[in-house]
């Protein structure tokens, strides 16, 4: 996947079509069901697809040392993408540019958080829940991280997931500008306060700049979000290694209160 493309027009599309979501892949927990994560892919791929050394990223969630989630990962539908000229493409969203001036598709976004927040609904109640992502998916699960905050969706219906942890891999935050305005009362502070959400970054990501990662960490723990945390890794580009998932398995067993034992 590449950013490439004419730069951007006037603003994202104002007629968006019926958005059909793709498959959804699931893979089970091997030990006691604690925790069930949405997990949602990059743009131009789908939920059994990852282009890495991994496989796909339901094989490698397969592998994490996490006996005690549940993963679901939906496949994004298929629209025009406006920073590759109009040509369909797997995407959460629509975007027209890598940049802190480009617009944000919020109706896109809303769809995607919806969606996320959707699959979550049929979870047991006991299930602690969460949402992360690589690339557009972890914009879309930061995205997800302010709707639950702020209680409500952009459009104004109420974000109905109680969310326990919230991961992004080489991403960014979308709507940053406008954050401390979904924060200002009290219930969405304390849900600000509360919620962990990792953020990790590769210092030499060619796709998704590292600045713009780092500005979005900045901007979670500048309005409020205070088990926001944030990891770089020197030579990483736009993917992802074992390192960085090993960071990822440790967060989660600490966050979620994960039991060390598989059954």
């Amino acid at each position: 996947m590449s950013f490439t493309g004419p730069s951007f027009g006037p603003g994202v599309r104002t007629v968006r079509r019926a958005l059909e979501f793709g498959r959804t892949y699931v893979v089970r927990p091997k030990g006691r069901h604690q925790a069930t994560i949405v997990w949602l892919h990059g743009l131009g791929d789908n939920g059994s697809s990852f282009l890495s050394s991994f496989g796909s990223w339901s094989q490698l969630l397969e592998t994490l040392p996490l006996p005690n989630i549940k993963w679901i990962c939906p496949t994004a539908p298929t629209q025009p993408i406006t920073i590759f000229g109009g040509f369909p493409s797997t995407a959460w969203f629509d975007v027209g540019g890598i940049s802190e001036d480009a617009p944000d598709d919020i109706e896109g976004l809303d769809a995607a958080a919806a969606h996320v927040a959707n699959l979550l609904s049929t979870e047991p109640a006991d299930i602690k829940l969460g949402v992360g992502g690589f690339s557009m998916g972890a914009a879309t699960s930061l995205y997800s991280a302010t709707c639950y905050t702020h209680g409500k969706y952009e459009n104004g219906n109420p974000y109905p997931a109680k969310l326990s942890a919230v991961v992004g891999l080489s991403g960014w935050l979308p709507c940053s500008k406008t954050l401390k305005n979904k924060i200002e009362q009290d219930e969405a502070a304390r849900r600000a306060a509360c919620l962990p959400i990792l953020l990790c970054h590769g210092k030499v990501d060619d796709v998704v700049p590292y600045k713009f990662s780092e500005k979005s960490s900045q901007a979670l723990s500048s309005n409020g979000f205070q088990d926001a945390a944030f990891k770089s890794y020197n030579g990483l580009g736009h993917y992802t290694i074992p390192e960085e998932m090993e960071e990822v398995c440790a967060w989660l067993t600490s966050k979620l209160g994960l039991d060390s034992r598989s059954s």
